[in-house]
């Protein structure tokens, strides 16, 4: 609830990012992104011998599920956290991930976080060779309970 309200503060002071010949950049709010950078480390330690194209495999319930599902609800935040900002304080936010390659991290993580075969594995029901359903095409319901 409380990343959409954030951009609102930089928004603010949005007028004195101007007037320099440099490419400007502006962090995401700073304990965010220190968590995404310890995440990547994590991450990059679990996933180092796999290369893109395989995939791993992460037991449910496991440290390392922890860790990824932890990563990739930060991503969340950082996502609402976009959403809700204006155009302009986008671009400053993209040039900062850009500079710290952290998108470029993210996509090698999910490459190699993607099942080979992404099967819906939901409530029991006859499914025909037609019908097979993905995680691309069904909702997830990711209600903590």
């Amino acid at each position: 609830r409380l990343m959409p309200e954030l951009p609102r503060f930089d928004d603010d002071n949005l007028k004195s990012y101007g007037d320099e010949e440099e490419e400007l950049a502006l962090s995401p709010p700073a304990a965010l992104m220190s968590l995404l950078v310890t995440q990547e480390l994590l991450l990059e330690n679990i996933l180092e011998c796999i290369p893109v194209g395989e995939f791993a495999v992460i037991q449910p319930l496991s440290d390392e599920f922890c860790l990824v599902l932890g990563y990739l609800l930060t991503w969340k935040l950082t996502l609402a956290f976009f959403k809700a900002a204006s155009s302009q304080l986008r671009v400053l936010y993209s040039q900062y991930l850009r500079r710290t390659k952290s998108l470029n991290k993210l996509l090698y993580h999910l490459f190699r976080l993607m099942p080979e075969n992404p099967v819906f594995s939901g409530p029991a029901s006859e499914v025909t060779n037609k019908d097979t359903k993905t995680f691309f095409t069904e909702e997830l319901h990711l209600d903590v309970k």
